[in-house]
């Protein structure tokens, strides 16, 4: 390159960073005037506080259930004789569903029968005989001792025989039958089941803080899919503790009256009515702000916030009960609240 050259690269060199410079300069200003910017006031709306009734109410997941339902199996082992199960249809407590074979223990308990006749005649001879002196005290309570042993043998084997029948044990539905006549059955074979569905239960779980509410006796309403319908039940017991993984309590409700919309298994909306207050200062939950050890709310005067710790109480699916911190007249910020800091401006669009 010669010097010429060298000249004009550099005179070009010195226009490049010229422009740059005047560049930055150019842009100073409008990064001032961004951050002048910031000084704008934040448009929020906001709410007064004012006094209302207001009541909390909750919604909740539920199931029901029957009020009783049971596996039915048999005690021993044996093969299926007799089979009475009705599937779909109500058997009447203690009706007879299933009966095993029994001829050996039949066999044995007329055997024991007529060995107590014997022994109870002989028992009567040798009582005759101890009145004259014929024999000794022994040998005559020997004679009843006979007697009473084959009595408990008769009972033992009645007790064997009656195991081989299987009953109701309430008055309910019965379900699938899962055996046929002939089956050799065990104790683990389930034969059906029975459900008492005249009566049905309602289980459904809260949150920890309204664990003390649900006491026995108080009343809920209910409805489920398909109908708007409300039905009512009564809480009959809640879980001994509260579930560790969920912090929430189990409640048990008894349904009160029969339904034939009812269904066992049914999903069911409970709505409990968990608290009152007819003269409740009140301010939109958008508006408070929840923090790591209390909740706070933004207060509205002289054109700045005013960051206010408040304690809440009650609430709906709208408003929150405040105790603490405010009073009726105020004006509560709702709107932008992640945006104000206790250094802003507002200028409120809306209020409420």
């Amino acid at each position: 390159m010669n010097r010429n050259s060298r000249i004009v690269f550099g005179f070009i060199l010195s226009l490049i960073f010229i422009s740059c410079k005047s560049e930055k300069k150019d842009d100073a200003p409008k990064a001032g005037g961004k951050a002048g910017g910031g000084n704008r006031p934040v448009q929020a709306e906001a709410f007064i506080v004012r006094a209302k009734p207001l009541s909390e109410s909750l919604e909740i997941p539920g199931t029901l259930f029957p009020f009783e339902v049971t596996e039915i199996r048999p005690e021993i082992s044996g093969r299926v004789v007799a089979l009475n199960i009705p599937e779909g249809s109500f058997a009447q407590k203690g009706a007879l569903l299933v009966k095993l074979f029994d001829g050996d223990l039949q066999a044995q308990l007329k055997k024991l029968q007529v060995q107590l006749q014997i022994a109870q005649k002989t028992a009567e001879r040798q009582k005759e005989l101890l009145s004259i002196n014929g024999i000794s005290q022994q040998e005559y309570d020997l004679s009843e001792l006979q007697v009473s042993n084959l009595k408990a043998d008769i009972d033992l084997t009645q007790v064997s025989i009656s195991k081989t029948e299987i009953r109701a044990p309430f008055t309910g539905r019965i379900g699938l039958r899962n055996i046929s006549n002939g089956a050799y059955i065990s104790p683990t074979t389930l034969v059906t089941t029975i459900s008492q569905v005249n009566q049905l239960k309602l289980e459904f779980t809260v949150p920890e803080k309204y664990s003390e509410a649900m006491h026995k006796g108080r009343q809920v309403s209910f409805t489920i899919a398909g109908t708007d319908q409300k039905f009512n039940a009564s809480v009959l017991a809640t879980e001994s503790n509260i579930e560790a993984t969920t912090r929430t309590l189990k409640v048990r409700a008894v349904v009160q009256g029969k339904h034939q919309l009812l269904v066992p298994g049914a999903f069911a909306k409970v709505a409990l009515q968990l608290g009152k207050n007819d003269h409740s200062l009140i301010v939109p939950s958008q508006a408070v702000i929840p923090q790591a050890r209390n909740k706070s709310v933004i207060v509205y005067k002289d054109g700045k916030p005013n960051f206010q710790v408040v304690a809440t109480g009650i609430r709906d699916s709208s408003y929150v009960q405040v105790l603490d911190g405010v009073k009726e007249g105020d004006t509560i910020i709702i709107t932008g609240l992640l945006a104000i800091r206790p250094d802003s401006k507002i200028k409120l669009v809306k209020v409420q």
